[in-house]
């Protein structure tokens, strides 16, 4: 039989380069799929409705080119349709909220899988998971956007880099942020010291966490009461809304696509009802405002179901007032997500926040809410053409603010009113620090034992007169019980230890440190001896006390030291002597 050479026994293993160049491939890949899955679902969708229509505008090129627009406008992209009845091109800026989370979704994805580890592969470094996953989506991009380039709809080269870029880099970032655990910190090292001191403390993480929730909690309050202002608006001109909808197509290919577009257009909606009850409205066209104090200007709103929600002209009456509501209630949320951090039902009152840390905390949660506000207006909006309808949908740099205003406004107040409410017991009593009931316990402790010791049962009433023995004798008292001396108990207990050791022990050393046996708060260790158990006189007074107990049933001998262990005689006796009570050594 032949030599078995290392070569046949185990595999050789790749160098470290090219491992690691693996890895960034397959990253890199991962990137690629994910881009082309998102194209790819949202081209066959578009063909089935091509192939669905009666009377198709173009062929199967322009329908995948029109599906390339559409994608890349999900990611934020301006679309240009240069076929308009004036020639002049006219901007397409409106991007649909909803298709945005699928792209979105999918480069998140991507980028969390390429940065988790596998079993038997090496998983590239955050930043190579980054740049590779970000590289390969933005590949397709650009290819889908040279495709497109000849189609009824254009993407505008600029907002390639800024905002589809900036998409695609945020997504993957918090992939891989997910894969990594989600942690707040620590920052680059090209970061401010003072940022990376901060964060590096627990308690600013706390509160920054908490800053955050509370912000995405009053932003989602935000922009869920703006649907529901838009679903009791669409309620009220429903008979509009539906012959809107039949008006636009005829077959029902044309309206099914029709009712696509809508659904996806529904967060948008709700952003602009948000807006409207913040105040500062929304634009219906270059020369219409519509608010809560009512629509100004001449609106010019296209033939669209969505568009049926908005008021009409004239001044504003008490139901369009009642928007103001939405905004109120999103501070009012947010104020109680931070009071939950800030003063804990279950926790004492020396655990809670200071008034100037709630106030701190809810005033950056209104900061995000505010950011947060501007960012979903600024995508909610933009452009449909470029006469009456350039300006179309809210204004983020005035919806912003507002939100800011209103969380901050009402956010703050409700936030300290809150504290101080959670910080009360019932009958309107405050609650109690934590060295509170250990004092009351000691107060209470200290008048219970004098009662005791006067003959009471400790409530202040007259005990039984007990027998004089008892009170000639000595009496020791359980104490309650420690984690560290779990055989101590509550009852009391008579002590078997003659008279005068009694006294020896009562005689005894001091307590550790100079302190006072009365004082309250003075407890011994438990587990440390202080009288001589183990001496001979005591051992034999102890006999003594026991013989006298027992009414002569115990022997009439002295008390005698027990035996060491027997391997401890070996050890301690020289080889070839006999110890010294005679007995031979341990047995082998």
């Amino acid at each position: 039989m032949g030599g078995v050479t290392q070569m046949t026994e185990r595999s050789p293993m790749l160098p470290p380069e090219r491992t690691r160049t693996l890895a960034l491939a397959s990253a890199f890949l991962r990137g690629v799929a994910a881009a082309g899955l998102g194209l790819g679902s949202l081209a066959v969708l578009v063909t089935v409705l091509w192939i669905s229509s009666p009377y198709p505008d173009s062929g199967p090129g322009g329908a995948l080119r029109a599906a390339a627009a559409v994608w890349l406008l999900a990611h934020g992209a301006e679309l240009v349709r240069p076929d308009t009845l004036s020639g002049v091109p006219a901007p397409v800026g409106v991007v649909p909220l909803l298709l945005v989370a699928g792209p979105v979704w999918l480069a998140h994805r991507a980028a969390r899988d390429a940065a988790e580890p596998e079993e038997g592969r090496r998983r590239p470094s955050q930043a190579g998971a980054f740049c590779a996953v970000t590289a390969g989506y933005l590949l397709v991009a650009a290819g889908a956007a040279a495709y497109a380039r000849d189609g009824s709809l254009r993407v505008v080269p600029d907002t390639l880099a800024f905002p589809v870029a900036l998409v695609v880099a945020g997504a993957a970032a918090a992939g891989v942020w997910t894969a990594a655990g989600r942690p707040f910190g620590p920052l680059p090292s090209w970061s401010p010291l003072v940022l990376q001191e901060a964060v590096a403390r627990t308690l600013f993480r706390d509160r920054a966490e908490a800053a955050c929730r509370a912000a995405a909690v009053g932003a989602a309050v935000l922009v869920g009461g703006g649907a529901l202002l838009v679903a009791v608006a669409l309620g009220r001109n429903a008979a509009a809304a539906q012959d809107s909808f039949l008006a636009l197509s005829g077959d029902w290919s044309g309206r099914l696509a029709v009712l696509l577009l809508a659904v996806s257009l529904v967060p948008n909606a709700a952003v602009w009802g948000a807006a409207y009850g913040l105040g500062p409205g929304f634009a219906l066209g270059t020369g219409a405002t519509a608010t809560p104090l009512g629509l100004t200007g001449t609106p010019a709103v296209p033939q669209f179901p969505l568009l049926a929600a908005a008021p009409d002209q004239g001044p504003a009456t008490p139901l369009n007032w009642a928007a103001l509501a939405v905004p109120a209630a999103a501070a009012l949320a947010l104020a109680w997500c931070v009071v939950r951090r800030a003063a804990p039902a279950d926790a004492p009152r020396a655990q809670a926040w200071s008034p100037r840390e709630t106030v701190l905390v809810t005033g950056l949660a209104a900061l995000g809410c505010g950011a947060g506000t501007a960012l979903l207006t600024a995508v909610a909006g933009g452009p449909l053409g470029s006469g009456a309808l350039a300006a179309f949908g809210p204004v983020w740099w005035l919806a912003g603010p507002a939100a800011l205003a209103w969380t901050v406004g009402i956010g703050v107040p409700a936030a300290l009113l809150l504290r101080l409410w959670r910080l009360r017991e019932r009958g309107w009593a405050w609650r109690r620090d934590v060295g509170a009931p250990e004092e009351a316990a000691h107060t209470g402790g200290a008048e219970a034992d004098e009662d005791v010791r006067k003959g009471g049962d400790g409530n202040g009433a007259d005990a039984d007169p007990v027998p004089e023995e008892a009170e000639e004798g000595p009496e020791e008292t359980g104490k309650p019980r420690r984690w560290w001396a779990p055989w101590r108990t509550d009852e009391p207990r008579e002590s078997t230890v003659p008279e005068n050791q009694a006294e020896a022990a009562a005689g005894g050393p001091a307590p550790v440190g100079g302190a006072p046996e009365d004082d309250p708060g003075f407890e011994p260790y438990d587990f440390l001896p202080t009288d001589p158990w183990h001496e001979k006189e005591t051992r034999e007074a102890r006999w003594a006390s026991l013989k006298q107990g027992s009414g002569g049933l115990m022997a009439d001998f002295p008390a005698r030291v027990p035996a060491a262990p027997r391997f401890e005689e070996t050890q301690a006796t020289p080889a070839g002597e006999k110890p010294a009570d005679g007995r031979d050594g341990a047995t082998p």
